[in-house]
């Protein structure tokens, strides 16, 4: 099966596979083969292709979406990310990787920068806090606990301080995720990965492998380097970019998307399976969030200093051209947050 999810008007889709079979080029044209026939895909509208089952690609094949600048991101049998094959990159600026490096290296700026991460991940957290308590949930409690714990983000000294304090405030915000969700079958009992060992968890690290990866693609169509993290240390892990601007949107993106689909019995326990190291989602779990977490992507909303609509995609690029601007020195960066 292949799950095409479009953007805005002029922007290209995405391509989602999840069956076994080989990746082909045909003349201009690209196909996927299976053993039920061929699927021919559009190359000038695609962005990107997520590939969850075993394929098969040839030289020719990646010499073709090199040309066409499409990125392949690849997933393992848990569902979780392996790697990705993108295009020499187009948009290379050995000026705007020294200034990066620059801001890295200046302990001060590095946690100047880490710190608008932080602070633009809890302010959207205060707000999925604010939605749902809104709806009669009871979270006064944990809405003012998350909201002391990031009074003290400013006076933070270092980044590893910073870590811990944004670790308590994940915490605490989790501390919700049973009044929120009130399904005894997908019941948190804390935070646990590597591997997941249970629903909830498993869900959690799934979306949060999709957000990583959403926010990589994007950093490759600007002149960013993914490997120069600030919040996240810049070491032998190859990309770390990805994961500071993923720590922005993964509470109205991942934990959204999650409580939609829980709230209306769309993910169930049979989407999800035991192994030996774990609970992870099943196949057809993950087809069930990725088509939701698509929608999610598209949504638009009305961007107030453009004066008009956004996707929740396009508003990734734009956290990463304002990361841009502030690097260059023309304008100081401020995160986003939502405003629902």
């Amino acid at each position: 099966m292949v799950l095409g999810g479009r953007g805005e008007a002029g922007l290209k889709k995405t391509i989602y596979v999840f069956n076994d079979g080989e990746f082909r080029r045909k003349d201009n044209t690209l196909y996927f083969e299976t053993e039920q026939g061929k699927k021919y895909l559009p190359v000038e509208d695609i962005s990107q292709i997520f590939v969850f089952g075993e394929v098969t690609v040839n030289k020719r094949f990646l010499e073709f979406v090199s040309h066409k600048e499409i990125i392949i991101h690849f997933f393992n049998n848990y569902g979780y990310y392996s790697g990705s094959f993108y295009p020499r990159e187009h948009l290379n600026s050995g000026y705007m990787t020294l200034k990066q490096a620059e801001y890295y290296l200046d302990e001060q700026k590095r946690l100047d920068i880490a710190c608008r991460f932080v602070t633009g991940a809890v302010r959207n957290i205060e707000q999925v806090l604010k939605y749902y308590k809104n709806r009669g949930k009871d979270l006064e409690e944990c809405l003012t606990r998350v909201q002391a714990l990031a009074a003290t983000i400013q006076g933070c000294s270092s980044v590893n301080e910073l870590m811990a304090i944004e670790g308590n405030i994940r915490n605490t915000y989790y501390s919700a995720f049973n009044e929120i969700i009130s399904n005894e079958d997908f019941y948190f009992d804390g935070r646990n990965k590597r591997p997941p060992r249970d629903r909830l968890n498993a869900l959690i690290s799934y979306g949060n492998t999709m957000a990583y990866v959403t926010v990589l693609s994007e950093i490759y169509k600007t002149h960013l380097d993914p490997r120069i993290g600030f919040l996240h240390t810049t070491n032998f892990r190859r990309f770390t970019l990805n994961l500071d601007v993923a720590e922005i949107f993964k509470p109205i993106l991942v934990d959204r998307v999650i409580f939609y689909l829980l709230s209306r019995n769309m993910l169930r326990k049979p989407h999800f399976e035991k192994r030996t190291d774990g609970i992870f989602m099943n196949d057809k779990g993950r087809k069930v969030f990725i088509e939701e977490w698509e929608k999610r992507l598209q949504t638009t909303i009305k961007h107030r200093e453009l004066g008009r609509s956004v996707s929740y995609r396009r508003l990734v690029r734009m956290e990463l051209y304002k990361l841009e601007k502030h690097f260059i020195g023309e304008r100081e960066y401020e995160p986003f947050v939502s405003r629902w």
